[in-house]
C-alpha cells in the first residue's frame, strides 16, 4: 500500500525532512492587527519575534480552513496513495485537527487525522516515523501505526521560556492563569505530555534555565532523534548543543514557528528528543 503525508506548520519539519519524503505541509495562520499571515509567507519568524514585545495588540493565531487539507489530501490520492495520514496538533490547544478532520470525511476513510498530542517536531518525529516506516516497502497501516506509537512513547518536548508572560496570556494553560506579580520575572520549565502543558517549575535566571535543561536532556541517555527548539535565540540553542557534546550528526536549530511562539514568547529554549529503542 502507498501512503501519503500530510501535517501542518506546527510540526516544525525542516525544508529537507519535507523533500526528502514528500510531505504535505498547510501553513497555520497567525493574525497580527486584524491581518491575517500564513507561517512562512509575508513575515519571517525572526521579524516576528523581534517585533512581538512591542505589539500593542497581542497577535492571535487561527486553524487553516478544511479546504486547505482536502486540497492535499486530493493531490496525494491523485499521484497514487491509497491512504493518506494527516498529523496534527493536540485538540485541547488548537482547532487544526479539527479542520483536517472535516477534511478527512469527504475522503471515505481514506485519510486517517492523529492528533499527535504533542507540537513542533515533537509532532515532526512522528511523522517520520511513519514515512520512513512506510519506506521499508512492506508496512501496513498496522506496522506504520507501531512505528507512531514507539517514537510517541519515547519522545519528550520540553523547554525553558523567557517570561510567564505569553503562556499566562494565551489563556491554554490552567496553571498559567493564576500568574501574577513577580512570577512574570521567573523563567517557567514546561514539558508537553500527550496534549498538555505541564510544568517541571521555574528557574530565577536565564543561565539556571539552560543549565535544567541540558541536564533533562542528558538524563535521556542515548537518543535516536534530536533538535533543540528556540524563539529566535539561535545562540543559546547552539551553546546548548556544544554543552551537550551529542554524538548525533546534523542536529538541527530549529526556529519555532510564530504559531507556537505567539503563546511562548521570544528568547525560549528547548529541545524535541527521541530516546533510542
Amino acid at each position: 500500500m502507498k501512503f501519503g503525508f500530510v501535517t501542518d506548520s506546527t510540526s516544525d519539519l525542516t525544508q529537507d525532512m519535507i523533500d526528502r519524503h514528500g510531505i504535505q505541509v498547510v501553513p497555520a495562520i497567525v493574525v497580527i492587527d486584524g491581518k491575517g499571515y500564513e507561517d512562512g509567507s509575508g513575515l519571517t519568524r525572526e521579524e516576528f519575534y523581534t517585533a512581538l514585545p512591542t505589539m500593542k495588540i497581542p497577535p492571535t493565531t487561527a486553524a487553516p480552513a478544511p479546504a486547505e487539507f482536502g486540497e492535499r489530501y486530493e493531490k496525494l490520492l491523485s499521484s497514487g496513495c491509497e491512504h493518506i495520514l494527516s498529523f496534527h496538533p493536540p485538540l485541547a490547544l488548537t482547532s487544526i485537527g479539527t479542520s483536517a478532520q472535516t477534511a478527512a470525511d469527504n475522503f471515505n476513510g481514506r485519510v486517517s487525522v492523529i492528533d499527535s498530542g504533542q507540537l513542533s517536531l515533537g509532532i515532526g518525529f512522528q511523522v517520520l516515523a511513519a514515512a520512513e516506516a512506510a519506506v521499508k516497502g512492506a508496512a501496513g497501516l498496522e506496522e506504520i501505526l507501531a512505528a507512531i506509537k514507539s517514537t510517541r512513547m519515547r519522545l519528550k518536548v520540553i523547554a525553558v521560556l523567557d517570561t510567564m508572560l505569553y503562556i499566562k496570556r494565551s489563556g491554554r494553560v490552567h496553571w498559567a492563569k493564576a500568574a501574577i506579580g513577580g512570577l512574570f520575572n521567573l523563567k517557567p520549565i514546561v514539558e508537553l505530555t500527550e496534549g498538555k502543558v505541564e510544568s517541571l517549575g521555574a528557574a530565577r535566571t536565564t543561565h539556571q534555565g539552560h543549565q535544567r535543561v541540558l541536564e533533562m536532556l542528558q538524563e535521556m541517555g542515548k537518543l535516536e532523534r534530536l533538535v533543540i527548539l528556540h524563539t529566535n535565540a539561535e545562540h543559546r540553542a547552539r551553546q546548548l548543543l556544544m554543552d551537550l557534546k551529542s554524538d548525533l550528526v546534523d542536529v538541527p536549530l530549529v526556529n519555532v514557528t510564530t504559531v507556537i511562539g505567539t503563546h511562548v514568547g521570544p528568547n525560549g529554549l528547548g529541545f524535541v528528543a527521541v530516546k533510542a529503542a
